[in-house]
């Protein structure tokens, strides 16, 4: 995992957030969105005491709001589904400015809307202030499936080597001649597909069986095993409580 895989949501602060151990990072996100999920969608004060959880978090890892709100756009797919709810909706409906909408269904929307841009703009904080090398070895600490952490480190390591292969390929086409533009006419790119899958399966039989050969036993080894110290758990903390104190007293005051 070299220093050099990036990933192109991270954003290099130097901020408090920034310098947390990632599995605090991780648990407080995790938390916080089951909090936000659980809330019931009648709640509005709760929502909007979330979002400004949310902000203040951004403040202190100095992540602009435009940089959020850009890429929180990855939403829209589901923010389409939700404006098209209240219009499906059955049960009880209301009159606005000549359409008629389902209540159910705007509960629907609005649920859909909330909880889907609070979930995505976390998960944008914690991945602008973790770097992927640091996400999967906060899961490691985190004992997360040895498979899988395994899995999303040789993908980190080999992803750009892939990202080259097939820009090769692609070279090569267009060298022959060959830009497909329609439907019909993708079978080379369907077998620059397969031939990519093959290249790629092949490498990775090789790399297995170097590691093998270097006493790789089904683990890779720690180069960081200091877990975080209890005052990062304490401070990490502060969102998923605060966010369980607004829903109580959201849910007591209504």
């Amino acid at each position: 995992m070299g220093a050099g895989h990036a990933h192109p949501l991270h954003l290099d602060q130097d901020s408090r957030i920034h310098r947390l151990s990632p599995e605090v990072k991780i648990v407080a996100v995790l938390l916080f969105t089951i909090v936000v999920v659980v809330t019931p969608r009648e709640e509005f004060t709760a929502f909007a005491g979330y979002a400004v959880l949310i902000a203040l978090v951004a403040a202190l890892a100095r992540v602009p709001a435009g940089w959020l709100l850009k890429r929180s756009t990855i939403e829209l797919p589901f923010v389409l589904l939700a404006v098209v709810l209240p219009f499906a909706g059955h049960g009880e409906r209301i009159d606005w400015l000549g359409m008629s909408l389902s209540v159910d269904g705007l509960y629907g929307a609005w649920n859909i809307f909330a909880k889907g841009t609070l979930g995505v703009l976390a998960s944008l904080l914690l991945a602008a202030t973790t770097t992927m090398r640091d996400l999967i070895l906060g899961l490691d600490r985190l004992r997360c499936p040895t498979v899988i952490t395994q899995i999303m480190t040789f993908m980190l390591r080999y992803v750009d080597v892939l990202i080259d292969d097939a820009r090769r390929m692609r070279i090569a086409r267009l060298s022959r001649g060959y830009d497909p533009r329609f439907l019909w006419q993708v079978k080379a790119f369907a077998v620059g597909v397969g031939a990519l899958f093959l290249r790629s399966y092949e490498r990775g039989e090789r790399v297995y069986l170097a590691m093998l050969s270097r006493g790789y036993a089904g683990r890779m080894p720690h180069l960081d095993s200091d877990p975080a110290p209890a005052r990062e758990w304490a401070l990490s903390s502060t969102l998923p409580v605060a966010a369980a104190g607004i829903a109580v007293a959201a849910a007591v005051l209504a």
